[in-house]
């Protein structure tokens, strides 16, 4: 978490990653009832992982010719 913050420029990271943790936090919220924080926990994390892949994915494959 520390190296993702300090990789990325703040305006990089409230564009990217802000929509992206808030989408898994309400899913974590709605679905995850395990009654455990750390299943929970390790299930939102998971969700952030693979919904920051999806939305690079999408942003690579749909993104503007010449982006970098």
């Amino acid at each position: 978490m520390y190296a993702l913050i300090k990789s990325m420029p703040l305006s990089r990271l409230l564009q990217e990653q802000l929509p992206v943790v808030g989408i898994a936090w309400m899913a974590a919220e709605l679905f995850y009832k395990f009654h455990s924080f750390t299943l929970e926990c390790a299930a939102f994390l998971g969700t952030w992982f693979v919904l920051d892949a999806a939305f690079a994915g999408l942003k690579k494959t749909f993104g503007r010719k010449g982006a970098a």
